[in-house]
């Protein structure tokens, strides 16, 4: 049998065979600065967070919310590269880092960039996956295999509004995790879910022959909680980003936030 090296894939496999909650947590590379994500990747893994995605700062995007738009503009203020994001995880990976990563990106940088090129720099970097939020798999069909010989997950979304058909459609083309969209709309933290969110949920886990990981407005204890009673696990972004403000240059806000919700969906499990 052919050996795994993709940390998504081992991650995935490993909570199935101990029945756990998985944490993915988003950070946008560069916000306020290169040197704060530097330290905050590390922080997150030591306080629970299983999965980690790496957010390109991109200046239309399409799906994200005031937080994650602001740290955007500011990190693209800050002159940030594809090759922060490359020269970043490599170093990571070098001082001992061992969770998947994930780089979260919007298609035009990557166009721009050269996908080709793009796809050999995540998997010489260190990366195990992609989100790309506006490529559906109508489209990604001609870079499956790319992703699939560099040993890259790709990762599609899935929305409330989505037909069963097409969850099962989708469901065969992503081979990590879905990605399961809370709720209609951007990203941003929201005092309440979904009243139908777990209904729905039932359904995508019915439909769907791999695990669902929940995003976009999770960001308290007890939303975690709630969802992790269907779903394989949540991901996190806009409540961990908007630490990030409160005391600038220091993310101990950011980790006490992502020890808080670690701890809420590992004892659920």
């Amino acid at each position: 049998m052919k050996a795994v090296h993709n940390r998504l894939v081992q991650k995935l496999r490993e909570a199935k065979k101990l029945r756990t909650k998985l944490f993915c947590a988003y950070v946008t590379l560069g916000f306020p600065n290169l040197s704060v994500t530097e330290k905050l990747i590390p922080a997150l893994e030591s306080a629970g967070v299983d999965i980690l995605e790496l957010g390109f700062p991109f200046s239309d995007p399409l799906a994200d919310g005031p937080t994650i738009q602001f740290a955007s503009a500011e990190a693209i203020k800050n002159g940030i590269q594809l090759k922060d994001a490359f020269r970043l995880i490599r170093k990571l990976r070098k001082n001992g880092l061992q969770i998947p990563v994930l780089f979260f990106s919007y298609l035009n940088p990557m166009m721009h960039y050269g996908v080709s090129r793009t796809v050999r720099q995540l998997r010489q970097s260190g990366f195990d996956g992609l989100i790309i939020p506006d490529l559906p798999p109508e489209e990604g069909a001609m870079w499956e295999p790319w992703f699939k010989n560099a040993d890259l997950s790709l990762i599609y979304l899935v929305a409330p509004t989505t037909e069963e058909s097409r969850i099962r459609k989708i469901s065969k083309h992503s081979n990590g995790f879905i990605y399961y969209v809370s709720l209609r709309g951007v990203t941003g933290m929201r005092r309440s879910l979904p009243s139908d969110l777990l209904k729905k949920l039932k359904i995508v886990k019915q439909l769907a022959h791999i695990p669902v990981l929940v995003g976009f407005g999770v960001s308290n204890e007890k939303q975690a909680r709630a969802i992790c009673r269907v779903a394989d696990g949540i991901i996190v972004g806009s409540a961990i980003v908007e630490k990030l403000n409160i005391r600038p240059g220091k993310v101990d806000p950011a980790v006490h936030l992502a020890s808080r919700l670690a701890c809420a969906i590992k004892k659920r499990s």
